[in-house]
């Protein structure tokens, strides 16, 4: 690749050398035919048009010997005309016929141009035809009735600006040869610096497909090859960034099905375990077959609890469980919720306290969702505070949102496993937490409400001081940039 890249671009310089070259091989030539064409032209009529060149050649028309008068005031300009013996030549033609009268080759037939055939009648022509291989003019010598008696003809074959162009083309062919051969110098040397980094790219993109993502591209450059290799590393670093992410989810998904799966098998060994002894044994006690019906039962409503759970949380995952958003009063739903669990608490001889500051407003969210949510940390509170305990439920307003604390002097929570309190099937007392019936999934629950609802729930926590949760909700409710 590196080779093919390299005289890629090695034989496009080549090809934009011989082109320029050519172009100005076209250019050059045409310029010198032009210039010499209109110098030509320019330097007969200052010439013919002078008035001593005028009535010079009208005396020599009235000579004995014309031709001979004509001859002597055409060598008197030779050199004001150009005129030489191999380039550039004159002719005497009669006026009438047109026929040489005069000229370095006797024998040398003189067509009819149109410049001879203007004159003939009677005009100058200077005219100059850029398509033809020669350059002339016909300057007629009139008689004194005005008829045209004869004809100075000067001819230019050209031949100078043919060997001016020889010239320029030989030395364009050298300047190209030169051309060429700096142009591949330098092509090697700028084609090494300009696609050094694309290589480089090439090979940390080898790198990548093979999962090295680590590898960086160093181009101290503002321009193009600068923005596109600090472009190229910040998509590696993204890659990188995501390609953890997907291992890290891929290992939460994991460990998920395990919990789940370790979740659901423990009710349901329980279950059959009891139903195969009431299956196999006949003779049990009616007590304690009662009894072991209670335990299915309570072990049916677990595995119920559990599905209905991870069927809510599936539902935020993708997005079809939408927030039912209406104004309501907090106040009152933080007193329903008290009145609710007030009951549960006074058996575990607690003392629960509510402090709610006036003027509390009314706040638009889904009030069922957040209703579950308070019940979900409050029943935590109780669960995990012993008997004879303190929970204290407080709310208020600050700014645009509200806050509710829910504080209690219970067991609390060791500080390295608040990082995961969150994370769906967490427990920090395993054990005690399936004795009370939790399934690990109410706060996973509880903070995907609140996030919806673009609020933010917060637990402080230490092992043996107690926990407080603090829930804030906006006032205004969830924004549309909420799923």
């Amino acid at each position: 690749m590196n080779k093919s890249l390299r005289w890629k671009f090695v034989f496009v310089m080549l090809i934009l050398i011989l082109l320029l070259m050519t172009v100005v091989c076209v250019f050059l030539i045409q310029g010198v035919q032009s210039f010499y064409t209109n110098e030509f032209s320019k330097q007969m009529e200052a010439v013919f048009k002078r008035q001593d060149m005028y009535t010079a050649l009208q005396s020599a028309s009235e000579e004995t010997d014309p031709v001979k008068a004509f001859r002597g005031v055409m060598d008197a300009y030779t050199g004001q005309l150009g005129i030489d013996t191999e380039t550039r030549k004159y002719y005497i033609l009669d006026g009438t016929t047109g026929v040489v009268l005069y000229g370095p080759d006797k024998n040398e037939f003189i067509a009819s141009t149109p410049n001879v055939l203007k004159a003939l009648r009677g005009s100058r022509a200077f005219t100059i035809d850029t398509n033809v291989k020669y350059m002339d003019v016909a300057v007629p010598v009139l008689d004194s009735s005005g008829n045209v008696k004869y004809i100075i003809y000067i001819k230019d074959n050209k031949q100078t600006v043919i060997n001016l162009n020889k010239e320029l083309i030989k030395l364009i062919f050298e300047a190209i040869l030169v051309g060429l051969g700096i142009s591949v110098a330098l092509s090697l040397i700028l084609s090494k610096t300009l696609l050094q980094p694309i290589l480089g790219m090439t090979k940390a993109a080898e790198a990548m497909a093979g999962g090295d993502f680590s590898r960086k591209l160093d181009v101290e450059s503002d321009d193009e090859m600068g923005i596109l290799a600090d472009t190229f590393n910040n998509m590696a670093s993204q890659l990188k960034t995501t390609l953890e992410e997907i291992k890290k989810s891929e290992a939460l998904r994991k460990e998920f099905v395990a919990n789940v799966s370790h979740e659901l098998r423990t009710p349901l060994t329980s279950i059959k375990g009891y139903a195969e002894t009431l299956t196999d044994y006949q003779d049990i006690p009616k007590e304690m077959e009662l009894d072991f019906l209670h335990v299915i039962l309570n072990e049916s409503d677990r595995m119920t609890k559990i599905v209905q759970d991870l069927l809510m949380l599936s539902r935020f995952d993708a997005g079809s469980s939408p927030l039912t958003i209406e104004q309501f009063s907090l106040e009152q739903s933080v007193r329903d919720v008290y009145d609710a669990i007030v009951l549960e608490a006074i058996k575990h001889n607690h003392e629960i306290t509510m402090r709610i500051e006036d003027g509390l407003p009314r706040i638009n969210g889904d009030k069922n969702r957040i209703e579950q949510v308070l019940i979900n940390v409050l029943s935590n509170a109780v669960k995990y505070t012993p008997d004879g305990g303190k929970i204290d439920i407080t709310s208020g307003k600050a700014g645009s949102s509200v806050w509710i604390n829910i504080q209690d002097n219970g067991i609390g929570i060791p500080k390295e496993d608040l990082s995961r309190i969150f994370d769906r099937f967490y427990r920090v007392d395993k054990a005690r937490s399936r004795e009370s019936g939790g399934t690990g999934l109410g706060l996973s629950i509880a903070q995907e409400i609140i996030q919806r609802h673009g609020g933010v729930i917060n637990i402080d926590s230490a092992s043996g001081s107690g926990t407080t949760v603090k829930i804030v909700l906006p006032i205004e409710g969830p924004s549309r940039e909420q799923p």
